[in-house]
């Protein structure tokens, strides 16, 4: 082993960032930078793919730099990254065809309704483990296929490129010499069976996919290719890569069989570790690959909001009542309650346990005694509620007890929904004390691969709590509440069809 850090590489969805760990899991330096978001008409969502490169070599090199270590320092280079955003690109020449579409677009809803017609639904749930939702990668490489007319000739070519961003990435680190992606961000794409572990020919046929224009599926932990010389001053492996949420599992150290997390990023996405099986979900959660390490595959039970954080940004930037997200916990504070105020952040559609791709945000109650402050209470309580509804649904379908939830994430720095989370779901809230764990997750499964650390119980011993919040709310207002919400929700369903 040449160095003692890894270099994490965290991409999401509003920026990109780095992270620096030590050998004990501590935080040596970090960079990020913001890119912009591309809305170019209601319900699309699009990314630059070479600003999301550009910001994440600024990043890299930020983090380096702020932790004064040489690369021979750094011992490998992990990746964890926003799911299911596609980017299309030239072989030949490395430039993106067209923007990424990113996994919140909306725009394969008519392709998604012609799978169900053709009663492609059963399929697909039993060999990917998804639902169908344009939230997923496969409907959206088709959309490139069949709009953008450069993608076509290259298809016929064989020049072209379909990845996730993490493939993205390490296609555009390493020169072009590595084009893989891993198991749990192909697990993401509609294309991938995850029982045989392998593209599906079926799944391919269906909408028109070249297999040629797929990467290699590697494990979560395999050294998949060498970071270039240009990019720090010497080469690196490329040594861990996984989805954001998968890494954020694996970084709360969720290792054995029921143990469960919630991010609380641009979305809130639960995840509950099952074990060597994949769990068969009826109430709309998805069944995925937590992730692959040493010919082991972990599986996991997963539920997915679109919106979370996202609406406090909402908050911030175009209803501009706030100045920064810790000022929404301030406010939310001042109220006893959100003064009869619901709202449901629906921006993008409805995730589980719903999967109304027509669904839009609602807000419900107003009246002219609505102030700020109920608005923002409203908006973080519309978080934990949409949790709520994830974990209930996980703990009946899993037929286990969630005894405790690991939260991380950004928005899990307000106290005030970590409490109204723990409220809500009568059930205990945990914060680490590193909440950068889905940079860490990643940064964990490179250490694995390169001999950082030795084996998962070593990894768990750095986990550590910083904070814990309890249940203390009245039984009938706690129904009261979740009654509310889902009279909300249900106004919420099918707005954009209508």
């Amino acid at each position: 082993m040449v160095g003692k850090y890894i270099l994490s590489i965290d991409q999401g969805t509003t920026s990109s960032r780095a992270v620096l760990f030590d050998s004990f899991g501590g935080v040596a330096g970090m960079g990020q930078r913001e890119f912009p978001q591309i809305y170019p008409q209601p319900g699309y969502v699009e990314h630059d793919a070479v600003q999301i490169l550009q910001t994440t070599l600024y990043a890299m090199r930020q983090a380096v730099e702020k932790a004064g270590v040489h690369a021979r320092d750094i011992a490998a280079i992990s990746i964890t990254n926003q799911r299911e955003t596609t980017v299309a690109w030239d072989a030949q020449t490395g430039i993106p065809v067209c923007n990424a579409i990113v996994w919140q677009c909306r725009r394969t809803a008519p392709e998604c309704e012609r799978l169900r017609a053709a009663g492609m639904e059963p399929y697909i749930k039993d060999t990917t483990g998804l639902i169908i939702d344009p939230y997923f990668s496969g409907t959206k490489m088709k959309w490139i296929l069949e709009n953008v007319p450069a993608a076509r000739e290259l298809a016929n070519k064989g020049r072209l490129r379909f990845g996730t961003i993490d493939t993205w990435l390490v296609y555009s680190l390493t020169d072009g010499a590595s084009y893989v992606t891993d198991v749990t961000n192909a697990s993401r794409t509609m294309l991938f069976d995850i029982h045989k572990l392998r593209w599906d020919d079926a799944m391919l046929k269906e909408l028109g996919i070249p297999r040629s224009a797929l990467p290699r599926v590697c494990e979560s932990g395999e050294i998949v290719g060498m970071c270039s010389a240009d990019v720090l001053g010497e080469e690196i492996p490329i040594a861990g890569m996984a989805g954001d949420q998968h890494a954020a599992l694996f970084g709360q150290c969720c290792f054995e069989e029921g143990m469960a997390k919630n991010t609380y990023g641009t979305g809130c996405f639960v995840l509950m570790n099952t074990g060597s099986k994949p769990v068969a979900s009826k109430e709309g959660l998805l069944t995925t690959i937590g992730w692959k390490l040493n010919g082991r595959t972990t599986y996991a039970l997963e539920g997915s909001a679109f919106n979370a954080g996202s609406a406090i940004q909402w908050l911030r930037d175009e209803l501009q009542l706030i100045k920064t997200p810790q000022e929404a916990d301030q406010l939310a504070e001042t109220v006893a309650d959100a003064g009869g105020v619901s709202f449901v952040p629906a921006f993008t559609g409805l995730g589980a346990p719903y999967w109304d791709m027509y669904a839009r945000g609602a807000l419900l109650g107003v009246t002219r005694g609505t102030t700020r402050a109920h608005l923002c209470r409203a908006v973080l309580e519309s978080i934990a509620l949409e949790s709520a509804d994830l974990v209930e649904a996980m703990k009946r379908e899993s037929g286990v007890a969630i005894p405790e939830l690991r939260a991380d994430g950004g928005a899990s720095r307000s106290r005030f929904l970590m409490q109204y989370q723990a409220d809500i779901l009568n059930t205990r809230v945990c914060r680490p004390q590193c909440l950068e764990t889905t940079a860490l997750g990643s940064a964990m499964m490179a250490g694995l691969t390169v001999g950082v650390w030795e084996d998962l119980e070593e990894l768990s011993s750095l986990w550590r709590e910083s904070a814990a919040f309890t249940p203390d709310y009245p039984q009938e207002k706690r129904e009261a509440d979740l009654a509310r919400w889902h009279e909300g929700v249900r106004r919420s369903m099918g707005w954009a069809r209508q």
